[in-house]
């Protein structure tokens, strides 16, 4: 085995941010120091590759951060990272560095990235998940997805109060890309009377039962959870469909939005990161001792990876799995069960 030892990592966010990365960073700097590693971050991800941006991390550079969202590093999608030109350019400033690995905290497209960079250059690449949509295949919970989660929550409370006073139907339209894990969870929670979502083909037809039924109930208001992506289209879409021909209600829309990526992230999310960011670390520290030792087959199973929880437990996915298209992230038929049970 002739691979370079790992003695400088870099350390980045890619991809849309999410609440929970600054803990992520943080635990990849502190858990790299404890290593005897050099650690650098990268400022704006891939873009900041290209560009050379970078800056010395030690253990003040990280403090006072794991309560806040966002990222201290910043975080942006790089169209010129996707081309080979910018690939290279990338490469040559990580060589002039002397920077030997990346820990990329970020989703689909960071992966994505970051094993065409192995495959080109032969960079170890570590990804944590970090996505509010909790859609990346080879993890329980992705970083931000609990504190996106609950941000809903509290929207949905408020939008509830006002609904009630009004006898109003509101469509609250949530992220999540082409998956429903935020609307399905957020809406359990909330008690709303009809979760919408990409995985599920929405009847309006029943759809318009259903809130007939609760208007027959005498119910005050109904409230309707629209995931983005969903295949009749947006809240603002199927609220038209629905009021055509349904208008007893006073038909309102509220689309939530970016407050899903913002705010302090909760403590289930401080954790999570701090634990994936420790373990991303670690399995590049792993790969010097598979090199001492020769362990050629574990050293090339390791350094491509993202770290992720299943059952509680650290588990490594080969890169290329997380983004296969045939390994989409299932929603839990038990919680769509629930769902339609307790919005009777």
């Amino acid at each position: 085995m002739n691979k370079r030892k790992i003695r400088h990592i870099a350390v980045m966010c890619s991809g849309g941010d999410a609440p929970g990365m600054n803990a992520a960073v943080r635990a990849a700097v502190r858990a790299g120091i404890y290593h005897g590693f050099q650690v650098t971050g990268v400022v704006r991800g891939y873009e900041g590759l290209i560009n050379a941006d970078f800056i010395q991390m030690d253990s003040r550079t990280v403090g006072d951060i794991i309560q806040r969202g966002g990222t201290m590093l910043k975080t942006a999608r790089s169209e010129r990272f996707r081309t080979p030109e910018g690939r290279k350019t990338a490469f040559e400033n990580m060589q002039a560095y002397e920077i030997d690995a990346i820990v990329a905290i970020g989703g689909n497209g960071t992966f994505t990235g970051g094993n065409v960079f192995y495959e080109e250059y032969g960079i170890p690449f570590v990804g944590i998940p970090g996505t509010i949509d909790n859609d990346l295949f080879g993890t329980d919970f992705t970083i931000g997805y609990d504190t996106a989660c609950n941000t809903v929550i509290d929207a949905l409370d408020k939008i509830r109060d006002t609904a009630d006073a009004h006898d109003r139907l509101f469509f609250i339209e949530v992220m999540g890309r082409d998956a429903g894990f935020i609307a399905l969870n957020a809406g359990i929670a909330a008690g709303v009377e009809a979760i919408l979502l990409p995985e599920e083909p929405t009847d309006i037809e029943v759809l318009i039962e259903r809130l007939s039924k609760n208007a027959k109930k005498k119910k005050p208001s109904s409230m309707v959870i629209v995931a983005e992506g969903n295949t009749n289209g947006g809240a603002i879409e199927i609220a038209k469909k629905v009021n055509e021909k349904f208008k007893h209600y006073d038909t309102k829309v509220t689309i939530i939005g970016h407050l899903q990526r913002g705010g302090s992230p909760s403590c289930f999310d401080r954790v999570l990161a701090s634990r994936l960011g420790v373990a991303a670390v670690d399995t590049l520290a792993n790969l010097n001792k598979y090199q001492d030792i020769g362990d050629t087959d574990t050293y090339n199973a390791n350094v491509k990876v993202m770290v992720g929880v299943e059952k509680d437990a650290i588990v490594r996915i080969p890169l290329a799995e997380t983004f296969k298209k045939e390994n989409r992230k299932l929603i839990n038929p038990e919680l769509l069960e629930i769902a339609q049970l307790l919005a009777l």
